[in-house]
């Protein structure tokens, strides 16, 4: 029985035509940022945070990450964010170096979030009230989601036998309930705010009127990347304080839908290849057993 590669590829044509009708899902829709700017916000004030970290310890230890204390008392801290630091303040001195500059790093919450577009299997969501959640017995640990964030914010906990990701998710499990978020709460100095992100924007813009030498006249998140529900104000350009240069104010799934509406087709086209080979090599071998048989029985014949 000999196998030609035209019915191979029929073979695999058919496969795939099968598969198609079984496993295709509709590409997944982007949860849609509510009308005009009303969602659940933060509104981080550089100019008022005194570098305490009070605010990444709250965070940390809402996790279930407590800091460690050494032998003098003194909290560890990481100066980055990682799976468990889903919060860190982060100091940059300014343009003349002779003073610093505090900014709070975490999930920018992003109305249009690029890293649960990327997800697969929905493990990552935008809530209705803009907080971008995550469901860890979703996830399958692609890790996709790191991929797309533009802001560089999840992590992965490399160290665990079955790893999560960590994000700051807003403390929705508070704010479902009427409290604000844990670093809010912790705050000595009023630099971080929560509630509707269309007030916070409103206070942020006269805040920079009514100071235009304490602030820089920008909102950070306003726009970038479609806008974010993490906005911040500051005293010097966003530029030097860590956030990522020249981002497009385009939402990030604007920039990659073409590529994952592809990755279903990929995987699908793939899976009949693979298909198809192994049909094809079966085959091959059954044709070599048989003229082995033929051969061996004409060589023993009376």
């Amino acid at each position: 029985m000999k196998v030609r590669r035209r019915e191979f590829l029929k073979l695999g044509a058919a496969t795939a035509a099968v598969l198609a009708e079984t496993a295709v899902a509709p590409p997944k829709t982007r949860a849609a940022a509510p009308a005009g700017d009303s969602c659940q916000a933060m509104l981080y004030d550089a100019t008022r945070c005194i570098g305490c970290r009070a605010c990444q310890t709250a965070c940390r230890q809402g996790f279930g990450f407590a800091p460690s204390a050494d032998d003098e008392g003194l909290y560890d801290q990481p100066a980055d964010l990682s799976s468990t630091c889903p919060t860190v303040i982060s100091a940059y001195r300014n343009g003349d170096g002779t003073e610093w500059s505090f900014i709070k790093h975490q999930c920018m919450h992003c109305l249009d979030p690029g890293c649960a577009s990327a997800c697969l299997v929905n493990a990552l969501e935008r809530t209705p009230d803009g907080a971008v959640v995550y469901d860890v017995d979703k996830c399958i640990g692609c890790r996709y989601c790191m991929i797309a964030c533009p802001f560089e914010v999840p992590t992965f906990e490399y160290e665990k036998a079955v790893p999560a990701i960590r994000k700051c998710t807003f403390c929705s499990d508070r704010t479902a309930n009427g409290e604000v978020p844990r670093c809010v709460a912790a705050c000595p100095t009023g630099a971080i705010r929560f509630g509707d992100r269309e007030s916070l924007l409103r206070v942020a813009r006269t805040r920079i009127h009514e100071e235009p030498d304490r602030y820089v006249d920008h909102i950070y998140g306003e726009h970038e990347a479609g806008g974010t529900a993490a906005i911040y104000l500051a005293g010097v350009s966003f530029d030097n304080l860590g956030f990522p240069a020249g981002l497009s104010n385009r939402p990030i799934p604007d920039l990659t839908k073409t590529f994952l509406n592809s990755v279903p087709l990929v995987i699908i086209l793939w899976a009949a290849f693979g298909t198809g080979l192994h049909r094809f090599v079966q085959r091959r071998e059954a044709v070599s057993s048989d003229a082995a048989a033929k051969v061996e029985g004409v060589e023993g014949g009376p």
